[in-house]
């Protein structure tokens, strides 16, 4: 079986020419990991059964999809604001001693021993950096 890592990274990043540069990045730094990435039409239906279910979308990843990770590695926002959705997964490796890494666009992957509090922002925060008040995304 081969190790599986998790990559954490806002939304409005999915779908991109950026993440998909970060995952060759990711493939190639981190060779002989398979990258478990959340834009997935499984993780979105998982996440939407959950939220349907228990009310947190959020569950499905860390009872279901972390647990199987052996570690993550994680996007900020350019300003090196930290999405709440992927701070929360972020503390999950770290709490459980698993490596985390954070990832750049154009650099290496750096190794990370904690998240900044004064950095993560909040559910409303980060929804306001994705999406405008229409629900229109927002550039990354």
């Amino acid at each position: 079986m081969r190790k599986k890592l998790y990559f954490m990274h806002p939304v409005n990043t999915y779908g991109t020419e950026l993440e998909l540069e970060l995952l060759g990045t990711i493939r190639r730094y981190f060779n002989g990991w398979t990258v478990e990435n959340p834009n997935q039409k499984k993780h979105q239906e998982g996440y939407e059964n959950f939220k349907r279910e228990t009310g947190n979308g959020m569950k499905y990843f860390t009872e279901m999809v972390l647990p199987e990770c052996g570690m993550g590695v994680y996007l900020a926002f350019r300003d090196g604001t930290i999405p709440a959705g992927v701070a929360k997964e972020a503390e999950y490796f770290l709490d459980r001693g698993r490596p985390l890494w954070e990832i750049i666009p154009g650099f290496d992957p750096v190794p990370r021993r904690e998240i900044p509090a004064d950095k993560v922002l909040s559910v409303q925060d980060t929804r306001a950096r994705i999406r405008d008040g229409e629900g229109n995304t927002l550039p990354y």
